[in-house]
């Protein structure tokens, strides 16, 4: 028997019938001989709906009241979904985040996850029922108010009880078949992965892959989760996420990934790196804008008074460039990637502080995107980099910063070139399939 936590995004549960076909599948899971555990988001669009209702009563609305409405959405999911499955002849209990146990900090609209204590969800399954959790919630206990964990907090969710609860695999489920080599809503060809390390998958993810959260990814690898990403609204196979490929194959044998994986067979780690392909995948992300500070003072801590200011805003930098300082003047550029919402907030911070920091002027740019490769390949392969800027040169696209890691490598180009600029480099890297991906609903959740 194993324990299998299995999380539903709000386009697999967006209506009455999207309820009744999860519970199905869940229903399925749990007669095969599983313990399941399910963690849910809110219906559809409610979450978004629920914000827009919160803007039209007043434009600064509460934290802690904000958190308390959209909590809302999860708890109606959750019950509606117990109902289907006890329809179906099973016994089903759902829980909130805090019944189950998901402790937090007290950060009102992006808490983090500090404990798991799912006393009552063991219970639940001990006694054969399916525990329905709802996902992007929990308590703090210093103040005991609910708390919500932002971003992609169902995912997360679902990970950290599988965490919390040593489940075999960890499946999140979406509305597409897996893990694709790009977006297949902009690359058509694009074709789904079997498998994927988490340190690939944390760099995609963290490029812009919209199919999981980087959150989630990042507490699975910590933790040692396996995830299985696949589709609701179909019965493939989907993506393995793990820490080695030799455990994704452990994991892949196993039945419908409906029982315990057999042990690894030490002989299959040998060719974790030998079959690591040179790329395995690409990923956008349009949510980025840049900031170019001009004419800053080349001394020694500038640059950190510089970015302390940003740090103080809040704001995540992902890409910095900084130009040689000019001898003549003793100046110099220095510029910046940052999610688009924040940008506004940062340049008028330091639009403030001018006569402090000493430098010329701001520029802000929000019609840039970013575009990134990931492959463990590239610490063996030659080449890489060469056949990537050849790719984006012959479609005259235009490269403004360039960022690297190991098993990655990030430019900055323009908006409107984006799209064209990821079909090319998915062509050049020989990652086209033959046929086309199939995209059940349309938002990738």
């Amino acid at each position: 028997m194993a324990l299998i936590v299995q999380k539903f995004g709000g386009s697999s549960v967006a209506d009455a019938e999207g309820i009744k076909r999860v519970a199905k599948r869940i229903v399925q899971t749990k007669k095969a001989g599983n313990d399941v555990v399910v963690v849910v988001s809110a219906m559809g669009d409610t979450t978004d709906d629920l914000i827009d209702l919160a803007h039209s009563v007043t434009p600064t609305p509460s934290g802690r009241e904000m958190d308390m409405l959209l909590t809302a959405g999860e708890r109606i999911s959750m019950s509606l979904l117990a109902m289907a499955i006890i329809s179906l002849g099973v016994e089903a209990r759902s829980f909130t985040g805090s019944q189950a146990g998901l402790v937090t900090d007290a950060i009102h609209g992006n808490a983090s996850i500090v404990d798991v204590t799912p006393k009552r969800v063991f219970k639940a399954i001990e006694e054969g029922a399916i525990a329905i959790v709802a996902g992007f919630q929990g308590f703090n206990r210093g103040t005991g108010d609910i708390t919500t964990l932002g971003r992609g907090g169902s995912d997360t969710t679902a990970v950290a009880l599988a965490a919390a609860m040593h489940a075999d695999v960890c499946e999140i489920y979406t509305d597409v078949d897996g893990v694709f080599t790009a977006d297949p809503r902009v690359v058509p060809t694009a074709h789904k992965l079997d498998f994927i390390t988490s340190e690939e998958m944390l760099e995609l993810a963290s490029s812009g892959a919209k199919v999981l959260y980087i959150r989630a990814v990042e507490f699975a690898r910590r933790h040692h989760v396996a995830l299985h990403v696949r589709s609701s609204f179909s019965s493939k196979q989907g993506t393995i996420v793990a820490e080695t490929r030799a455990e994704a194959r452990r994991l892949r044998r196993a039945v419908d990934l409906n029982r315990a994986a057999p042990a690894v067979d030490p002989a299959q780690k040998e060719e974790d790196t030998v079959e690591a392909p040179v790329i395995t995948g690409v990923a956008t992300d349009k949510n980025e804008a840049k900031i170019t500070v001009i004419g800053v003072p080349d001394t020694i801590g500038r640059a950190a008074q510089l970015f302390n200011l940003v740090a103080g805003e809040g704001t995540s930098i992902d890409m910095i460039v900084q130009n040689v300082s000019a001898a003549a003047t003793g100046l110099t550029d220095i510029s910046f990637t940052l999610p688009t919402g924040d940008g506004p907030r940062v340049v008028a911070a330091l639009n403030r502080h001018k006569a402090d920091l000493g430098f010329d002027s701001v520029v802000y740019d929000d019609q840039i995107a970013k575009l990134a490769i990931v492959g463990a390949g590239m610490r063996t392969h030659p080449g890489v980099s060469a056949r990537f800027f050849s790719a984006l040169a012959e479609q005259g696209i235009n490269i403004e910063m360039i960022s690297t890691s190991d098993i990655r490598i990030s430019v900055v180009t323009r908006l409107d070139s984006l799209d064209e600029a990821v079909r090319a480099v998915h062509t050049a890297f020989g990652l086209d399939a033959d046929g086309e991906a199939v995209v059940y609903g349309g938002t990738g959740r």
